[in-house]
């Protein structure tokens, strides 16, 4: 692999710090300039916009193979699927979004609409990548049902009020981070920006509220360390 910093005066981990700042927190480019200026590195806002833009998919990239190779036959019995409405230019589209049952986002797919052609091309999208669950939790949309029974597994379909919880709690990050960013100006820029913040939130994510402060203190630092390799 060649080196992808090689035309960049700037240090890469200086460059990963910035990636890191702007999309895993809601941040917009002027606030991480800020951050950046305060521990004596002068860059500007377009400068980092770049990095983003370059960096952002070659680390969610390598973030997601990894991922996949350290457990390549971990089973996905369970998916939690769920949509949510972004303004583009002042029109609605739909972000669609895969779940699995230890809450990792598997799949973030952008549409103009919210039938069952839409519906369908998500499914087999994310089921390209990561084979067929046992079993699929959605809401009452029946885009779903009809995308399912194409497919043939619509036997697998699960409704149940509150059952689809863990997806919907999944947006909150990206909702947060949205509004950071004051809407997007086009269907590109969302998806690309969608399959980024999954990945890098995948990466960070580790459930605070389920271990103690030394076993989530070593994750995070395993975590940061991993991070900081990338692209090396």
């Amino acid at each position: 692999m060649r080196n992808p910093f090689r035309y960049f005066k700037t240090s890469p981990a200086i460059i990963r710090l910035a990636v890191m700042m702007y999309v895993r927190y809601p941040l917009s480019l002027r606030q991480v300039k800020d951050l950046l200026n305060e521990r004596g590195i002068d860059v500007s806002y377009e400068t980092i916009r770049s990095w983003w833009n370059r960096f952002g998919p070659l680390f969610a990239a390598e973030i997601r193979k990894k991922r996949t190779m350290s457990s390549p036959h971990s089973p996905q019995w369970k998916w939690h699927l769920d949509e949510v409405f972004v303004r583009i230019n002042g029109e609605i589209h739909y972000l669609w979004r895969a779940v699995d049952h230890e809450g990792e986002v598997l799949e973030a797919f952008v549409t103009k609409r919210r039938d069952r052609k839409a519906a369908l091309k998500f499914l087999k999208k994310t089921m390209k990548r990561y084979g067929s669950p046992k079993v699929i939790v959605t809401d009452k949309l029946r885009s779903y049902g009809a995308a399912m029974k194409v497919i043939g597994n619509q036997a697998r379909q699960e409704t149940r009020q509150w059952l689809n919880n863990r997806a919907e709690n999944s947006h909150q990050p990206f909702r947060r981070r949205e509004r950071a960013m004051i809407k997007y100006r086009s269907v590109q820029s969302l998806q690309k920006f969608a399959s980024i913040h999954s990945s890098i939130h995948n990466h960070f994510n580790h459930e605070r509220h389920l271990n103690n402060h030394i076993n989530f203190a070593l994750k995070r630092e395993a975590a940061l360390a991993e991070w900081r390799q990338l692209a090396a």
